[in-house]
């Protein structure tokens, strides 16, 4: 079996700063593409940022030039370094990974982490 752990979620200052990290434990060949969604009350989920194998990150318009996406294969870890934060930001945090649960089949298996709450508030 295959879990995300989240963690590094929290309340804080408009401005400031929080990083999330997002572990893949169990049995599998190889991740793939890994990302960070959120979702505040009362709004659909929304795709925060992508990175790839290759290392390729994009953002949301919304979240471009504050957040940084990254990962640690080695660990089998994503990352999402936030900045620069906003009351908008507020929401649960959730990270997606793509798994290759064996060496050959048709497409990776979708995870999601538990989520991890933000708060930005003075």
């Amino acid at each position: 079996q295959v879990h995300l752990v989240e963690s590094g979620g929290g309340l804080v200052q408009p401005g400031g700063s929080l990083r999330l990290s997002c572990a893949a434990s169990g049995i599998f060949f190889s991740i793939d593409t890994m990302r960070w969604f959120r979702q505040a009350p009362g709004n659909q989920r929304e795709l925060v940022a992508t990175i790839t194998t290759d290392l390729k990150a994009s953002y949301a318009d919304s979240v471009k030039g504050r957040f940084t996406i990254s990962s640690d294969l080695a660990k089998n870890t994503v990352y999402l370094q936030m900045g620069s934060l906003k009351p908008e930001d507020t929401a649960v945090y959730y990270c997606n990974v793509d798994i290759w649960l064996r060496e050959i089949q048709n497409a990776p298996d979708d995870y999601w982490g538990q989520g991890t709450q933000v708060t930005v508030s003075s």
